[in-house]
């Protein structure tokens, strides 16, 4: 049984187009084997073909084609530095009618298995705009500045009212608001939170000082085009159709919002509430938010709201971030961006044939001159009003092609327009043309104008010899766990903080972003009664501002919270390095072992966090390995027993073990700087190779020098050691071990040196170079603490 059904459009030259599909029923999903077919007789159809009259290994072979395709396209085009998007484009043109026109394919073969196809990629594309709400942090348009609000609007309402114009000048229609070219007018001129981000995401900006301010204005200028549209929307609705339906749709929508933000946000927020702090909130939990999700889409449909607005709003309701938001986002964001959207992107590639564009009509025309026109204004908004306000006029233009850029949302509305016959074929052969040139020049313009690393290079060189040994020191500790906190508080007690020669520290609490889409910068008030209103960091937080009141006029601390993706965080240090004007960088160590030696916990990202600051450093920096000790947990409640172990032991021994080389002079500046305290005894071993190997003149003659100092100081207790090899520097450092509380060492990368001959292949983390690995061993006993130091 076949089921036809036809439907026409009027284009831009009032002809009609009609199109057919037909449909079989009942439909066959699952085919009955391969051996079945096989076997089959009496078939004129191929083995093959006859397969794919079943929906199901259809699809499936459809998907694993549209996958293929893509990455051998992105193999190629990723060299070129275009984004995924533009190679999952070019592979449903390729499967498309314009390489199969008048033919069949595997996977275009029928209009029933494109269908099919279609419909699981906007069931992705509904999971899509339903993350998009979940990740975007509304309550950031209350907390952007007045220029940042101004840029979200002007970069919208500008370029709509010059479409607008445009548009009517060029149309004969009497008419001046119709609802499809408002619509079109709208799509063009907005302003996609989900594809701005996606963009900075890709050229890892989005933690940069230019990536913070597009996505604060692009969430803005989101909120405005919805808010446009609907408007105007209404006002349309008003003119045609009477303002009694205005008033109908009004009502429904209010409905709607106050279901999902007055009953639907509440019940939610309950199960947060119902959530223990720091913990994961119940699979059922998730499962009623996800149900109420796609029951959202129906609701909108009653109700007669726009469809693609349900699934974003109840993703808005979502409150952001752990323990909801994040779960949402971590379980559904890798089906729907590797499989759903991929999918979905494809299919809209597969509609668009510029075979059309050979007779168009007048509209299409008249719409491709709007578009083109409403682009030109949206980008010298966007240039002007940042570089009227002293922003570089680099990183103005880049912010400008960031604002224009263009994705899959404007695909998807231009898609939309095209399946419900609202747009013609001619017409959205042009829009799609206008996104795939703007999103293919995009990317790589902003990368040639913008590098947020080359400010590095400007920055003033600071590290511990530069300062004297009065000046104030400025550290940044960084934190990961809780138990980080006694190890720097340990190191910056025996830095000899005093009133003559104070430590300004900066501690910078790292926090993976999960749940959204906008990283944060907090610098937390000491005023302020909670350190934030979600109370980021507010254990450590409190434990440092105790460290501060106990060293009153000595240390002066400054907190503050990063919550930015693992691969960006190297960003956020290096930006407060320069805004801070630091000298020296404490970093943990991404291993934690127990007291008998196991391994308590280890962390990749942190080492390669670690890793990403010492290939550029923006200052002196310092790898700080934990020893092997009962750590207490800082509780914000009773604040921390036991937590300076320096303050309570009457001598605390250091032993610098120095071989020569920049790094090398870096610890011993950081070494004898905290030998100024009577409670910490400090011993400099040199390790001397026995054949005379020596440095170049240069390094040779410093290394003299610096010696020479530490010999005349009587506080410092010096032994040389003369060693021909690598095994005999292991048994020696296993011979002193325990005498010592804390090893200062140079990281001393890739430096070959008689002393460590035979060592190096049993080199496992290059961040801390042979010396600083051996004496974090568990074989060396594991009591002690290690400091890495790496020059800048």
């Amino acid at each position: 049984m076949a089921y036809s059904n036809s439907g026409s459009y009027t284009t831009g030259n009032s002809t009609k187009s009609e199109a057919q599909v037909c449909l079989k029923f009942p439909p066959k999903v699952s085919s009955p084997g391969l051996m079945a077919l096989w076997s089959a007789k009496g078939q004129n159809k191929g083995k093959l073909r006859m397969l794919m009259e079943y929906s199901g290994p259809r699809l499936q072979i459809q998907m694993v084609v549209t996958f293929v395709l893509t990455q051998a396209i992105h193999s190629v085009l990723k060299h070129l530095r275009l984004p995924m998007f533009i190679s999952q484009i070019l592979a449903g043109m390729i499967l498309g009618p314009m390489v199969f026109k008048g033919k069949s394919s595997l996977i275009t073969s029928s209009d029933q298995s494109v269908a099919v196809l279609g419909t699981v990629g906007a069931i992705g594309y509904m999971f899509f705009l339903f993350l998009s709400g979940v990740k975007m942090d509304v309550g950031m348009t209350f907390r952007s500045g007045k220029k940042v609000i101004c840029i979200g609007v002007l970069t919208v309402v500008v370029p709509l009212m010059a479409c607008l114009i445009t548009a009517n000048s060029l149309s004969q229609e009497s008419q001046f608001f119709t609802n499809k070219r408002v619509f079109l007018a709208v799509t063009y001129s907005a302003t996609s939170f989900p594809v701005i981000h996606c963009l900075l995401s890709e050229l890892k900006l989005l933690n940069s000082e230019l990536g913070r301010l597009g996505l604060s204005a692009a969430l803005i200028g989101e909120i405005v085009a919805l808010f446009l549209l609907t408007i105007c929307q209404w006002v349309v609705d008003g003119l045609e159709n009477g303002w009694k339906v205005v008033v109908s749709n009004f009502g429904f929508f209010t409905v709607y919002f106050v279901i999902v933000v007055f009953w639907f946000r509440p019940v939610m927020k309950w199960m947060v509430r119902k959530t223990p702090e720091g913990g994961q909130i119940k699979n059922s939990y998730l499962y009623i938010v996800i149900g109420a999700f796609l029951v959202s889409h129906k609701l909108a449909e009653l109700l007669k709201v726009y469809i693609v607005f349900a699934p974003f709003l109840v993703g808005l309701a979502v409150p952001d971030g752990p323990p909801l938001g994040s779960a949402l986002v971590e379980k559904l964001e890798p089906i729907v961006e590797g499989l759903f959207m991929p999918l979905f992107v494809t299919t809209c590639g597969m509609r668009i044939d510029f075979s059309y564009l050979k007779n168009y009509g007048s509209f299409a025309k008249d719409q491709v001159i709007s578009a083109v026109v409403t682009n030109f204004v949206k980008f010298g908004v966007s240039f002007l009003l940042p570089f009227l306000w002293n922003i570089p006029i680099r990183d103005s233009l880049a912010f400008a092609f960031i604002m224009l850029n263009k994705g899959i949302v404007e695909m998807a509305a231009y898609s939309f327009m095209n399946d419900t016959l609202v747009i013609s074929q001619d017409m959205f052969a042009f829009v799609t043309i206008i996104v795939i040139l703007i999103a293919s020049i995009v990317p790589i313009l902003v990368k040639t104008l913008y590098d947020p690393s080359s400010k590095h290079v400007r920055y003033l060189k600071k590290s511990i010899m530069d300062c004297k040994l009065n000046d104030e020191l400025r550290i940044i500790g960084c934190i990961h766990v809780p138990a980080n906190v006694n190890s720097i508080i340990d190191i910056l007690n025996a830095s000899c903080p005093t009133r003559q020669s104070p430590i300004a520290l900066s501690v910078l609490h790292l926090i993976k972003l999960s749940g959204r889409a906008t990283p944060l910068f907090i610098a937390h008030e000491k005023q302020s009664k909670s350190p934030s209103n979600n109370s980021y960091s507010e254990n450590v937080v409190l434990a440092f501002n105790r460290f501060e009141r106990d060293n009153w006029g000595a240390v002066s601390v400054k907190s503050f919270t990063a919550v930015s993706p693992p691969n960006l965080m190297h960003e956020d240090i290096c930006n407060l390095v320069m805004d801070q004007f630091t000298s020296f960088l404490m970093l943990p160590f991404h291993r934690r072992r127990h007291v008998d030696g196991s391994i308590e916990s280890e962390d990749q990202t942190v080492r390669r966090l670690n890793f990403n600051i010492l290939q550029k450093p923006p200052c002196s920096v310092g790898i700080l390995v934990e020893g092997q000790r009962h750590v207490k947990c800082i509780n914000s409640r009773d604040h921390m027993h036991d937590q300076y172990p320096l303050a309570n032991s009457s001598t605390y021994t250091i032993a610098m073990i120095f071989m020569g080389g920049k790094d090398d002079w870096e610890a011993l500046a950081l070494a004898k700087r905290m030998s100024r305290d009577k409670s910490v005894k400090l011993t400099v071993i040199q390790f001397k190779a026995v054949d005379g190997f020596q440095d170049d003149d240069g390094d040779r003659m410093m290394d003299k020098q610096l010696l020479r100092n530490v010999k005349e100081n009587t506080s410092i207790t010096y032994i040389e050691k003369e060693v021909k090899d690598g095994p005999e520097t292991l048994t020696y450092l296993r011979s002193i071990v325990d005498d010592y509380k804390l090893f200062i060492v140079g990281r001393r990368y890739k430096r070959e040196d008689p002393q460590t001959v035979g060592l190096h292949e049993w080199s496992e983390f290059q961040d801390i170079g042979i010396i600083g690995e051996l004496l974090s061993s568990p074989d060396f006993g594991g009591k002690h603490s290690v400091l890495i130091v790496r020059h800048q």
